[in-house]
This record gives C-alpha cells, structure tokens and sequence, in this order.
C-alpha cells in the first residue's frame, strides 16, 4: 500500500486514514466501526430512527477491545436529533460510552439558537462534535452554536438527507462561509473523489455506501445483493419507503435509495399512500420478508461502484 494522504485534524483525531464511515442506521454497527478504524479510519456506530439505549448497548458490545478505553483506536457515534428528544436516554448512553467523535444531524440549523445540549454535554465530556449541513446558513449557524466540525452533505449522499446541492458546490460555499473544520459527503465512492475534496480543503471524507456492503456491515445478504446491483442511476430522492412503514421521519429529509417497482409506483403520491392501509401492510410484508424486489435499500449516487462484498480495510485501502 502506498503513502496515505492525511489532514491536520485526522491526525489530531488518531486517525492515519481520512475518512469519516457514515453512521448508517442498521448498517454501521460495532462489527463496522471496528473494521474501519483498525484500518485507521474512523469507524461509527450510527443509531437511526429505530435507534434506542438497548440497540446501542448491542454495538457497544460488539466494539472490539482495542476501540475501549482511553487509549483505545477511535471511533465514533451517531444519532438522529430528534431521536433524541424522543429518548434523552440515548444521548446519555452514547456520551458515557467515551467516543472520540459524536454526531447529531437532522435537527433544525435554519435559525440562530443557544447551543443544543448535545453539543454542551459532549464538550463537557471532552468529546468533539460534527453535524450534517445541507445549507451555508445551516452551517453558519451549526458552527457559532459550538459544533467543532460541520459535514458539508451534497445531493448525492444516500439514505436520509436535504438532498439541495451537489457536494463540492456545497463544500466550497461552506468552506468560505466557516472557520470550523469542514466533512465532505455525498457519493464519495474511490480514490479520486477523497482526493478532489482533500484538494478543495475538506480535512476528511465522509462515506457511507461504499462501506454499506462490507463483510462487517450489518448489512443483509439480499441488501448487499441489491447494492452491488444497482448503478447510481438507479437512484431516486423519495419519502415512500418513509411513509410506507409509517416511520417517524420529517418530511425535509427525504431518503436516497435504490428504487423498486413499489418505489416508482408510489414515489409522488405519499399522501394517497399514507391512506393506501392494503398497499402499506403489503410493503410490510415484504419488509419482514426480506424482499428486496419490492423493499428499496439507500444508497448514494456512487452506488455502481460497489461490485462486490469484501472487507473494509479494503474498502479503506482503496479510498485512500
């Protein structure tokens, strides 16, 4: 393996490898984080909307020994704000666990506010802050609330997001608008993205599908099947899946996934599926079924370089 190119602040944060692993809900799990940061990268345990207390304990446990203590490798956590406020339990568990890295997105940035609390209590457990931004107002106002670090998160990126502007017009406003450290996201998917978005001055990238198939990763056998499948033009931003297992999601953040024949069927017409009782307990059953002819799985817009299942040192290796 040759030479890695490392920032400032991967380094500081104990990392010899400048990516960031998205903290995917039920796919970024200990088995996950432990990979991707003995590879020297940070690895995240992510709690999405089904996160709870007892669901991070699981990932917790299964953290390998060199990620504990004091002098352990690094990882991180993430968590859904308004999961949170649902269950302040969960923000608790995740502080006393002692990550190096906490993240909290999908809250409200679009106007100037005190500090959450979030970001208070992890400061106070010396530990650093990053959240997802898809504005320049968004992270101005992230930024003067204390966060240490801001995710400049493009259209591109899959899964849950405000999918506005593309990623490296978005990392470039951002960049000028902050003094804070900046995250690139969005389909950050080979080497020469990692390098595009270094050279633009993000201090590290933030990547979730190409780690969504890794032997580590929660992933199901037919969700990876699915992925390594799918091209990025198989993609579509949508909220039928959202509102289709009724899930608790806000309408500003829809989801990037890989469409299905249920998917096009419904994508536009959530309302009239949110009253659709027979075609919303067909997609449950097909949920519980593990069908994913008819069940989408997200991913981003990177998604056609995903072509097999394999480690994520080499994932790491690859990308950097």
């Amino acid at each position: 393996m040759s030479e890695r190119r490392l920032t400032e602040w991967a380094r500081e944060l104990g990392l010899t490898a400048p990516l960031i692993c998205a903290p995917m809900g039920g796919v970024a799990g200990g088995a996950l984080a432990t990979a991707v940061s003995r590879a020297g990268a940070l690895g995240m345990i992510g709690m999405g909307s089904a996160g709870s207390v007892g669901a991070l304990e699981r990932e917790l446990a299964a953290l390998g020994d060199d990620l504990r203590g004091a002098d352990g490798l690094p990882f991180g956590i993430g968590l859904v704000d308004w999961g949170i406020a649902r269950d302040p339990e969960l923000l608790g568990r995740a502080i006393a666990a002692a990550p190096a890295l906490l993240s909290v997105s999908f809250g409200d940035w679009n106007a100037p506010a005190p500090a959450p609390h979030w970001v208070t209590a992890a400061r106070d457990a010396g530990i650093l802050t990053v959240t997802q931004v898809a504005t320049v107002q968004e992270a101005e106002v992230a930024a003067a609330s204390g966060v240490d670090a801001i995710v400049a998160r493009g259209s591109e990126g899959g899964g849950h997001g405000d999918h506005r502007e593309p990623r490296d017009s978005l990392l470039a406003a951002v960049l000028g608008a902050v003094d804070v450290p900046v995250i690139a996201a969005g389909a950050v998917s080979a080497g020469a993205d990692v390098a595009r978005v270094l050279d633009a001055g993000a201090v590290a990238a933030w990547v979730g599908t190409a780690f969504a198939a890794a032997e580590e990763a929660l992933t199901s056998p037919g969700a990876r099947a699915a992925l390594i499948a799918a091209t990025g033009a198989d993609t579509v931003v949508t909220r039928a899946y959202d509102v289709a297992l009724e899930r608790p999601w806000p309408a500003r953040f829809p989801e990037r996934l890989v469409r299905t024949e249920f998917i096009d069927r419904w994508h536009g017409r959530e309302a009239e599926l949110a009253h659709d009782t027979e075609a919303r307990a067909a997609f449950r059953a097909a949920a519980a079924a593990g069908d994913y002819s008819v069940v989408p799985v997200d991913a981003g817009a990177g998604v056609g370089l995903v072509t097999r299942v394999r480690p994520a040192a080499e994932v790491v290796d690859d990308l950097t």
